[in-house]
Order: C-alpha cells, then structure tokens, then sequence
C-alpha cells in the first residue's frame, strides 16, 4: 500500500482508519468525525463526504471506509433547526408575537391552576380535569419555548443531537398525555349529562387521580421506545429539521438505515392512542346528543350542550392540527414548507394559548372565580 495523499502538505483522514487506538486516536476520529459533518452540513448529503474523500479511496480499505459510513460515528453531533423559510430577515420580528403567546399560554394555565387550587367550589370533577389539561400546556409550552425562542429572536439553529431526542420525548409525552386528558374531560360530560345522578358516584376523587395517573404512564410508556429506536440509526441524509422543535417524523426522515420499524412503531402510536382516544370521544358525544334531544325543553338542551362547548372546541384545535400535521410528515412529500411550518406552529401554539382564554371566558364559574381572586387580591394591596 503506497502512502496516503496529502493536500496542502497535510494528512488527509489518516487517523480514522487507525487499528490501534488509545485516548489520543479516539480523540482525533470524534474530531473527525466533526468534520465530515461540517462539510455534509455545508454541501448537504452524503456525497460531499464522497467528494471529500475522493482522491483517497485508491488508498483507503473498502471496508473500513463502508465501516466507517455504517458505525455510530454519522450519528451528528447538532442538528440544524428551521423558522420560517424564506423570512429569515424579519425573524426577529417575528418573535414579537411569538413571546407574547407564549406569555399568554404560560401566565394563563398558571392562572387557571391558581383559581382552581384557591377555590372550594371548583374542586369538582370537571375543574380537576381542566387543572390537568392546564398543567399539559404548561409542560408541552415549556418543552419547545428554549428552541423557538432561539431560533427566531437570536437565529441559533443548532441543537445538539441528544437534547433534540429529549425535547422530542417531551414534546410527543405531553401531547399524549392532552389526548387522554381530553378523553376524560369527555368521559365527565358524558356522565353529567346522562347519568347524572351517577356522577358523584363514578368520578370520586380516587378515580379522578387514577385515571390523571394513567394518563401520565401511559405516555411516557409508549413514548419514551421513539428516542431510544433513533438512536440506533446512522444519519446520513442532512442535518437540517423542518420545524423550530424536533418532531419524530421530522428527526426519522434524516436517517439513511431502514425506518421500518421506526415507521410502524409510530404510526402505531398514533393509531393506539390518539386514534382510539379520538373515537372514543365521537361515541361519547354521539351518546351525549342522543340524551340532549330526548330532553323535552328547548332550552334545557342548550344548557346541556353549552357545557361541552368548551370542551369540543378543544378538542378540535387539538385534533385538527395534529391530524394534518401527521399526514404531511407521511404523505406530503410535495408540499410546500411553509404549510409544514404553519401547521407545526398551529399545533404548537393553538391548544396551550386559546384554552385558557375559551374557559375563562366561557365558563362562567371560571370567569367568576378569578374575578373574585383578583379582586380579593387588589382589596388585600390597598
């Protein structure tokens, strides 16, 4: 074997096909590996590596090379994360809008999770269950708002490959968790509206915490397999996300193994879980309309009706964007961008900043509640 080429006077990648390897050596191939990640994301594929290598693959052993392509080491060390494409200029601009609804979702749960704890009269089943839905919020707010603020008011779009796996878990438990806490909420209405002489009896505070409980295993328990199968992935295609958070879909179609199982496990996911919790909550208000238009007076159906109104509108700016959301990542391989980053946004933002407001303002013992808290509070400051 003749000696390897040198460009510049310099060895070229001469350490990675080392065999012995100490601390200094193990060093040197991270470092490398670094590099070759910079120039992949620069030119944008695994053929920039190729061409980077090109002059010294008559040298370098054909396995080793294929070794190193398939080992741990195109695992990247950043991923690059995305705003809004074709309005990088303004970005910071645009994190006007996005700090004040992240003020508003973060200091409007707060304020729902106040009221209920402080009052007597909202320690019932349905303002337990909004207590949990608020907490959700808050959790699923908290997850993304480190990453979109740094993107779009300081334009920092790396992110290192571990944390991104971890904000994901969050992002998809706290998601799960809405589901199931939205799917209780049904359940609630479904027997204050038709077994409502049962309704004190079937949601006791016991069953109330137990069913808060399985909402939080459960999502931690079907979620926490998405980081732990991406990581035994090689990643080879690019680095660049399509959202200002990771999403699962987003972080698996950047890798160059096979995804089948990947694929399968979160499609599974999201039919177990968020597909059966959507059904069940149609057959809940299917049952619940049955019983409102056996009601005689007029105008006890629409008291009946008005208490789910919050609920359905929830569940709806809930559903909606997280249904479309999903379809692109799994079929819309030609849509447009910026419908991927209105959509991401749209789930990310809808629920957390529009919940708050709609109970409050919907829910009259809400709405007096806090009135009574922040009055109570101004008369204790004079």
């Amino acid at each position: 074997m003749r000696n390897p080429p040198h460009r510049n006077g310099n060895p070229v990648l001469v350490e990675s096909v080392s065999k012995t390897e100490g601390k200094d050596e193990y060093k040197e191939r991270r470092l490398n590996s670094k590099r070759l990640w910079k120039i992949l994301e620069a030119k944008g594929g695994l053929l920039a590596i190729c061409e980077h290598l090109e002059a010294d693959l008559d040298w370098i052993p054909r396995n080793i090379f294929t070794g190193f392509i398939n080992s741990s080491w195109l695992q990247p060390p950043t991923l690059l994360l995305t705003g809004i494409p074709g309005l990088e200029a303004v970005q910071i601009w645009i994190s006007v809008p996005l700090c004040i609804m992240y003020l508003i979702a973060l200091l409007g749960n707060c304020t729902i999770l106040f009221v209920i704890k402080s009052t007597s009269s909202l320690h019932e089943p349905q303002y337990i269950f909004l207590s949990m839905l608020a907490g959700t919020d808050m959790g699923l707010s908290l997850s993304t708002l480190p990453t979109v603020l740094k993107v779009f008011l300081l334009n920092h779009r790396e992110i290192e490959f571990h944390s991104c796996l971890t904000q994901m878990f969050f992002i998809h438990t706290f998601s799960s968790m809405e589901s199931a806490i939205l799917l209780a909420m049904a359940f609630d209405r479904f027997v204050a509206i038709c077994n409502p002489l049962l309704y004190t009896v079937v949601l006791t505070p016991p069953r109330i915490i137990g069913m808060g409980i399985a909402a939080v295993v459960r999502g931690v328990v079907l979620i926490v397999p998405l980081p732990v199968l991406l990581q035994r992935l090689s990643f080879c295609k690019d680095v660049i996300l399509s959202h200002c958070y990771c999403y699962h879909p987003d972080v698996m179609k950047l890798a160059c193994g096979p995804v089948t199982v990947n694929t399968i496990y979160g499609l599974s996911i999201v039919l177990c879980s968020f597909g059966v919790d959507a059904m069940f909550i149609v057959i809940s208000y299917i049952l619940i309309l049955k019983t409102v238009l056996g009601i005689a007076s007029e105008d006890g159906q629409l008291k009946a009706l008005n208490t789910c109104a919050s609920h359905i509108f929830t569940v709806c700016i809930f559903y909606v964007p997280l249904t479309v959301l999903a379809l692109i990542h799994r079929f819309g391989t030609f849509t447009s961008p910026l419908l991927h980053v209105t959509m991401a946004n749209l789930f990310l933002f809808l629920t957390p900043v529009l919940n708050p407001l709609v109970y409050s303002l919907k829910t009259k013992q809400i709405r007096s509640a806090v009135h009574k808290v922040f009055k109570g509070r101004r008369n204790f400051l004079k």
